[in-house]
């Protein structure tokens, strides 16, 4: 059996994005749920001394959407490949350093937090990923909508 939410307006009913109608796997409770239950993949963690060619490279070679910046474990940076092929669309220079475009001081979600209170904080800021950190700050994983949505 599954069941669904609506993804924008927060209602229990079905998952709607722009091309479709998705929906969620019974399996997880959005409310009890932890959103270490939807973690699917390690996270790709890369130096931001790297440029974005090789970050490109990293993301096709490991068949991920995305890589974090950590300092001493904590996520200081993200970039996605959605982050790379807008630079690519605007023929921008791929051999620059990661720090210079990466998402700096990336919103990040707490290991214990519910599954639903992911999806609220991926709603409210138009993320598909939140990195996933523990009591320390550092980073766990991170946690996709495809984790959660299937």
């Amino acid at each position: 059996m599954r069941q669904g939410l609506r993804f924008f307006t927060w209602d229990v009913s079905f998952v709607v994005l722009t091309y479709g109608v998705l929906s969620v796997d019974s399996a997880i409770d959005l409310h009890t749920d932890t959103v270490d239950k939807a973690i699917v993949d390690e996270p790709l963690v890369v130096e931001r001394e790297i440029t974005v060619r090789e970050v490109f490279g990293l993301l096709q070679a490991n068949g991920r959407g995305s890589v974090v910046v950590c300092d001493d474990a904590q996520p200081i940076g993200i970039l996605t490949e959605r982050d790379v092929l807008k630079m690519m669309s605007k023929d921008a220079d791929l051999d620059v350093q990661l720090e210079d475009v990466m998402i700096t001081n990336p919103v990040t979600i707490h290991r214990s937090a519910s599954v639903g209170e992911a999806i609220r904080v991926m709603s409210q800021g138009g993320y598909r990923r939140l990195p996933v950190v523990d009591d320390t700050g550092s980073l766990t994983g991170v946690i996709k909508v495809t984790g959660i949505v299937n």
